[in-house]
């Protein structure tokens, strides 16, 4: 059963760095699998590990519990997945072994949302002739579409402007969501979401990641539009509801 969203492979990416692209991807699996669909999240490269902290796919595992939660390949150091797989002289991933593992999730899945790592060009691993390649890329290799995360506040503009250029110039449809809607948002919020809203797909509120799982699966349809599984279909209610 589908609901008219988005459906197959959806890679989530970011205009940087901790922005919230875990807690987004966790609520787009709680509403999808609200609207009835089977969903997959996929990491093709999980960083950090060294620290003893949750994963990613644990973290949307937690908050979503989606019917599969799969990582391709983790390294050690907080670095970008090839500088960490360089640093701590592990194989690099490659390219079509991540395209394979989606489309093998693909195969068994109404959705299978891809979380990538940092931002869009990030250097993920290497191709067969040894050359980097990004989120980017897979999005190109699979034939799918990107939810791009952005922050609320300023500079985000210009980051989410740039994301979305590089998406178009490589024919990946694209939309946005607000990872974290403060509580006591200032005018530059507002403006923010006036400019983002021609592009936008959701907005979770700030700390969404802390809530309880079983609020957290319920709250998830409200933030998101129908693109993603949701209901919000009105950002001026939505404006005027959450000030």
């Amino acid at each position: 059963m589908t609901d008219g969203g988005w459906t197959g492979p959806v890679l989530v990416t970011g205009t940087d760095t901790g922005v919230g692209k875990t807690v987004v991807t966790a609520a787009i699996a709680a509403a999808a699998q609200a609207a009835g669909l089977r969903v997959a999240v996929v990491k093709p490269g999980q960083t950090g590990t060294a620290t003893g902290e949750p994963g990613d796919i644990d973290s949307v595992t937690r908050l979503a519990a989606p019917l599969t939660g799969r990582t391709l390949a983790s390294y050690p150091d907080p670095l970008a997945p090839l500088a960490a797989a360089r640093v701590a002289e592990l194989e690099p991933l490659e390219l079509y072994a991540a395209v394979d593992a989606v489309r093998e999730e693909v195969d068994k899945h109404d959705l299978v949302l891809v979380e990538g790592a940092g931002g869009l060009l990030v250097p993920m691993g290497l191709r067969p002739s040894g050359e980097p390649w990004t989120v980017a890329d897979l999005a190109v290799s699979l034939g799918a579409p990107a939810v791009v995360v952005a922050r609320a506040g300023l500079g985000t503009l210009n980051h989410t402007a740039l994301t979305l250029e590089a998406l178009e110039r490589r024919a990946v449809p694209a939309g946005v969501v607000i990872g974290a809607w403060p509580t006591a948002p200032e005018l530059v919020h507002w403006t923010n979401l006036t400019d983002l809203v021609p592009n936008l797909l959701g907005a979770l509120p700030d700390g969404a990641g802390g809530m309880d799982p079983g609020v957290f699966r319920r709250s998830a349809p409200g933030w998101l539009t129908p693109a993603l599984h949701g209901v919000l279909d009105d950002w001026r209610t939505w404006a005027e509801e959450i000030s």
